[in-house]
């Protein structure tokens, strides 16, 4: 009998002990610590989202982190910089004074009409053509302040301190075109004329026929169908997509040829192998520190839903 109660004993002290070895073993995390851990990385996700978005900070010809000036410049009166080029007959002898705007991720150098048209053509019927680094391009500030308004404005002051004279011509250039419409919106008083040279155009502008539009739009690659819906619906997120790595952006943005059709193609290795070209598109690059900050905003500028008015009817002016 002893020994039957000792082996009982022994059995149920086994079993206690097994329990609180188990109890002991057994680790409870303290009341609340579950979501504070999981705020904590939702913070940090959010953190790095915010990182992603946002563009670097812009560098500034003439600063002491920026590269040096070498343009000819004039000071706005918001006190920012803007680098031009003049081209043509002395301003003074002018019977014609325009003011060529750049197109995409261009500079003052890459003025078309000026490089293109013939010395007889200028001389004979005095020609004067500047060029000048929009703002962010080129040895021109940046302006973060950037409105649908404020590049004419800046074209006007630029007139203005040239000594244009009450009226001149502006030419814009592919992107460059819509600061034309914005000339035509804001400045119509100072204009002797303009022009548009295969102009980019907001899908979403009011006042154009939508089958037309349509048309236009579906025939973009589909990485820039996208690319162009992130800039007008969420301009926030457009420098992140056309940096990230995961999927397509926009080939105007990463310089694919894919968007050139079967002739550009032909012509393009003539227009590379051009060493002035090369050397104006290389000035770009190089002086332009913040290219990539500027391009995402011609981007947004560009397809933004700030375009309220209707071009349909400035085509009357």
């Amino acid at each position: 009998m002893a020994a039957g109660v000792n082996r009982k004993i022994s059995a149920a002290s086994a079993r206690a002990h097994t329990r609180r070895a188990k109890q002991n073993a057994s680790f409870k995390l303290p009341s609340g610590i579950c979501t504070n851990i999981l705020l904590v990385l939702f913070a940090g996700i959010l953190a790095w989202a915010y990182q992603a978005i946002q563009p670097p900070i812009p560098k500034t010809c003439g600063s002491p982190d920026g590269p040096p000036v070498t343009a000819s410049r004039i000071k706005l009166k918001d006190g920012r910089y803007l680098a031009y080029k003049e081209h043509g007959v002395p301003r003074d002898a002018a019977k014609y004074k325009i003011v060529y705007v750049h197109g995409f991720d261009s500079c003052r150098h890459d003025a078309v009409v000026a490089n293109t048209l013939l010395p007889e053509i200028v001389e004979a019927l005095g020609v004067y053509i500047v060029s000048f680094d929009r703002p962010g391009y080129g040895e021109s500030d940046p302006n973060p302040k950037r409105t649908v308004q404020s590049l004419p404005l800046d074209i006007e002051e630029l007139a203005d301190q040239l000594g244009l004279g009450s009226k001149f011509y502006v030419i814009g250039f592919s992107m460059g075109g819509q600061v034309i419409w914005s000339c035509l919106k804001y400045i119509p008083h100072r204009l002797a004329g303009a022009a548009l040279l295969a102009p980019v155009v907001n899908y979403w502008w009011p006042g154009f026929p939508t089958n037309l539009v349509t048309e236009a739009y579906q025939q973009q690659l589909p990485q820039d169908q996208w690319a162009v819906r992130v800039s007008h619906y969420a301009p926030w997120l457009t420098y992140w997509w056309n940096t990230q790595k995961w999927f397509p952006s926009s080939s105007v943005v990463a310089h694919s040829t894919d968007i050139l059709n079967s002739e550009d193609k032909k012509l393009l290795p003539e227009i590379v192998s051009t060493r002035n070209y090369t050397v104006r598109v290389s000035f770009c690059y190089k002086v332009a520190c913040t290219c990539i900050v500027t391009c995402i905003r011609d981007v947004n500028s560009c397809f933004c839903r700030l375009w309220w008015f209707g071009h349909g009817n400035l085509l009357a002016y």
